[in-house]
């Protein structure tokens, strides 16, 4: 609607873009844009809306992508055999209880339709034959080693790991990895994202135990004392919360491109004054797009509203566009059908979008404030050469660290930052084996790894300059240039 340029006179009888005519009312009147919006999103559920014969046949296919995707995962380890590995899907039980969702809310999908009184965690674990035990870099005894636990990024799933499983698994962790649907994706049960008040917790802290007390519940179905938690994205930002609240069963945390680290109070500021210099129609897409995330309309929400041969599409087009590492014509189809299908299925976990995080991706939490107070070990960041993802969260969350363990504070985590070379936000795809050995290194078995094994930048070494060596967006990069030919920081 939005994309087609009407045109219509004013009083004056200059011409005007209908949409920007429109946004500019819209947009000044809350209540007018929420009727709008609610009415378009409505209209194209009654168009293109899922029965219950469609959910099944999209369950269907997207267990069929994770078996296709798992297929693929063998070319993604250099030994790989029938007996080298075990890999093992599961759809482990929860009690419904263990998260605050409001009663009367029906769980959309994977669960106890009779009396609901459990949910569903799925997820894959992959168990190495070939791993070898014995002491750590440090001289520690590798039998001790607690288990890899995965938890991928925002409308993502277990299987985004499928090129990392079988590598990561040979060489660290006691040789299991696991890799999980959060609550509300994948094939995991999907709740609608209503959840009843906690005390002690405000909207963002309610929002985080849906996740982290999911996650505690399937630790406990599965008697994991102790497990290392690695996060994707928004899945690093869950790592955090959880590790805050059960720091008792973390060994250490990898953060892998974590969303909500820094605290760029700063930075929101500054986009609002240069947001006053920008031209009509650009502020007007600002705002919509603000209006959009205030008002809980997800990137699956538009895909859902699309026929289905649309948004398999656009996400086929995003995986061309955003994973050129991916050459493989069968691996970016079951790839695509695997995001699509993940976005197609009902809204659940993607709903936590606006209550974590502000407009633009800044945190309401900043999770720079919270890693020094985590009573783990260790903390390791790793980022893509390329990252999108402000690396500068990590470097501040280790400077800071590093100062508190100066002035005495002995408990404070060590904090290390690792770069991945020649990939951006999604490094686990874009540059698999590095980003594997990434991994491997923060448990303390890099030593374990081949001698010409590629291994990533490690800024725990001052010799290492992280402005050297990580790229700066495009934005930015547009930013220097008008910088330097004259024109005012604002302005550019």
């Amino acid at each position: 609607f939005f994309t087609k340029y009407c045109t219509v006179a004013n009083k004056n009888g200059t011409k005007m873009q209908f949409p920007i005519l429109l946004g500019s009312f819209l947009t000044s009147n809350k209540e007018s844009f929420q009727l709008f919006l609610f009415f378009v999103i409505f209209m194209r559920s009654i168009m293109f809306g899922s029965s219950s014969s469609k959910l099944t046949s999209l369950i269907d296919r997207m267990k069929q992508a994770e078996s296709a995707l798992i297929t693929f995962a063998s070319r993604f380890s250099h030994h790989y055999d029938e007996n080298s590995h075990t890999l093992e899907l599961f759809d482990t039980k929860i009690p419904r209880s263990s998260v605050p969702l409001k009663k009367d809310e029906p769980c959309q999908l994977f669960c106890n339709e009779k009396n609901e009184d459990y949910l569903v965690m799925h997820g894959i674990k992959v168990q190495s034959n070939l791993y070898e035990e014995g002491k750590d870099s440090n001289g520690g005894d590798t039998t001790k080693t607690a288990p890899l636990v995965l938890l991928h990024g925002y409308a993502n799933g277990s299987l985004y790991f499928y090129r990392n499983l079988l590598g990561i698994s040979n060489y660290g962790f006691g040789g299991t990895v696991y890799a999980l649907d959060l609550l509300g994706w994948g094939l995991s049960s999907r709740p609608a994202f209503k959840t009843q008040s906690m005390e002690g917790y405000d909207e963002v802290g309610v929002a985080e135990q849906f996740f982290v007390e999911s996650l505690e519940a399937w630790r406990k179905a599965h008697e994991i004392e102790r497990m290392t938690l690695g996060g994707h994205s928004m899945g690093g930002y869950v790592s955090i919360a959880y590790a805050e609240k059960y720091p008792q069963h973390v060994d250490q945390l990898i953060l892998l491109s974590p969303v909500g680290v820094p605290d760029d109070t700063g930075g929101e500021k500054e986009f609002q004054e240069r947001k006053k210099e920008m031209s009509l129609s650009v502020r007007f897409m600002i705002g919509v797009a603000s209006s959009l995330w205030k008002f809980g309309v997800t990137p699956s929400s538009f895909v859902r509203s699309m026929p289905q041969s649309r948004g398999h599409k656009m996400v086929g087009n995003y995986v061309q566009g955003r994973l050129p590492a991916i050459t493989c014509p069968d691996e970016q189809k079951h790839l695509t059908e695997y995001l699509y299908l993940n976005a197609a299925l009902p809204a659940s976990g993607e709903d936590c979008l606006n209550k974590l995080l502000k407009p633009f991706a800044f945190p309401k939490k900043p999770a720079l404030h919270r890693i020094p107070t985590l009573n783990v070990k260790k903390v390791s960041f790793i980022y893509g050469q390329n990252d999108w993802m402000d690396v500068g969260g990590g470097l501040e969350a280790q400077k800071l660290c590093r100062k508190l363990k100066q002035d005495g504070k002995e408990n404070t985590p060590h904090v290390q930052v690792l770069g991945v070379k020649d990939a951006g936000h999604l490094l686990m795809l874009e540059n698999w084996q590095e980003f594997n050995n990434a991994v491997i290194m923060t448990c303390g078995e890099g030593h374990k790894l081949p001698n010409n094994a590629p291994k990533p930048i490690n800024f725990d070494d001052i010799n290492n300059d992280p402005d050297s060596f990580f790229r700066k967006p495009r934005w930015e990069k547009r930013d220097s240039r008008k910088n330097a030919e004259g024109a005012s920081p604002s302005a550019a």
